[in-house]
């Protein structure tokens, strides 16, 4: 062994075994016909050797700059050694952040926060869909601007809804993996000042889609017909027309949810689209057809309109379904359309009365932080007569009881 400043030519010269120092804890090794670049130091009293690698792959001034770094992970009190475990430990594990086990890993993190395991659901769908092919397999590290674009000019136009929402997936898994440390650099798939330069906005080409509505005119001799059926699917049916609830707040509705005496039905934040509690005034008609579901009502789910399976409410295609047998080519999220028409063209309640039954939120920050009350009586005497309405000369007022199941 020996100390002193090495030169590139005498490097090459040497053909000693042993370690030739260069100063700072730098050495060139000779041992057993190979020759590679150590460095020595010191923790906790204890010696150790850390390869740098052999003279092929490193100059002796390529040598001295990984020692100075040596030197300078021990100057803040890291072990050189440690480190590049840890760092190989990084490496292997970012192996495996493929983009599809990123977005696993996002999912997981955030149903929780979700509202239903359907939102889940979907974001899986679309993802195995059109992200998966493309850059499922993928490291996440490795998605690039051509991947993204690969993934949504195909639909960009033809399912521009489908397109938006993959879009900001795609973009919310990538700044996860970022977060995590998996990525670094700008997001491939954000939009604004990125994407918006390569795609058309979605609001240029977006063909504005409305639920298939059933003029209100109409409507009471479709729930005439819906009067006499007996099914689940028919009652939650007429009890979403009556209540003007979205489908799923009337599939989900519980029976801890409904105060019969005081004719109030309040559906928990955590079910509601503004994710705020909201209270459905029940006319006499919704409340009839509770009554008619009363055999139903020791499920241990507490469900109303409980489906095939414990904890699981009557399915959204059994609904729709039942609406198709008696009215062909309109949706039941269109009925709150109906409801809609009906008040505007129907009666004189004012806006909010109306925005209030279908617990829309006021997009007027300002009106909104002035508005206390949910106009409850209000709402209660609108669903009052939208119920006559619904149940007059072409409809009926009760509702037959279902039939317990065996």
């Amino acid at each position: 062994m020996s100390d002193g400043k090495l030169t590139a030519l005498g490097v090459k010269r040497l053909t000693k075994p042993g370690h030739h120092g260069d100063g700072g804890g730098l050495y060139f090794r000779i041992a057993d016909g190979r020759r590679s670049w150590m460095f020595r130091y010191k923790t906790n009293g204890v010696q150790h050797w850390l390869g740098l690698g052999p003279d092929g792959d490193f100059s002796l001034a390529e040598a001295r700059e990984a020692a100075r770094e040596c030197r300078r992970q021990l100057k803040a009190g890291i072990d050189p050694l440690e480190a590049r475990k840890a760092a190989k430990a990084a490496a292997l594990e970012l192996i495996g952040q493929t983009f599809e086990a990123v977005a696993d890993k996002y999912i997981e993190a955030h149903k929780a926060g979700w509202r239903n395991e359907k939102h889940g659901d979907q974001w899986k769908a679309t993802l195995k869909a059109y992200a998966y092919p493309v850059i499922g397999k993928k490291p996440v590290a490795a998605v690039t601007v051509a991947d993204v674009l690969e993934i949504l000019e195909p639909i960009w136009r033809e399912k521009s809804e489908t397109a938006s929402r993959l879009r900001g997936r795609v973009e919310n898994v990538l700044d996860y993996a970022k977060t995590r440390g998996w990525r670094a650099g700008e997001n491939p798939a954000r939009w604004k000042g990125h994407l918006d330069h390569l795609l058309p906005a979605r609001a240029k080409i977006a063909k504005v889609q409305h639920h298939a509505a059933l003029p209100w005119a109409d409507l009471p001799a479709v729930m005439g017909k819906l009067a006499a059926a007996t099914a689940t699917s028919s009652l939650c049916l007429r009890f979403t027309v009556l209540t003007a609830a979205r489908s799923g707040e009337a599939r989900g509705a519980r029976w801890n949810e409904i105060d019969m005496a005081g004719k109030i039905w309040t559906i928990p934040g955590a079910r509601m689209k503004a994710g705020q509690p909201h209270r459905v005034p029940l006319s006499d008609a919704a409340l009839a057809v509770l009554t008619a579901t009363e055999p139903l009502r020791k499920a241990p789910d507490g469900l109303v309109f409980p489906g095939g399976k414990t904890n699981h409410p009557l399915s959204d295609v059994a609904v729709s379904k039942a609406l198709a047998g008696v009215a062909a080519g309109v949706t039941v999220h269109g009925m709150r359309s109906t409801f809609r028409d009906w008040a505007a063209e129907s009666t004189a309640y004012p806006r909010e009365v109306a925005e209030g039954a279908l617990a829309h939120t006021n997009r007027d920050k300002v009106e909104a932080a002035y508005r206390r009350s949910d106009l409850f009586d209000q709402r209660a005497r609108m669903m009052a007569q939208w119920a006559a309405f619904c149940t007059g000369p072409a409809g009926a007022t009760g509702a037959t009881p279902i039939r317990k199941r065996a």
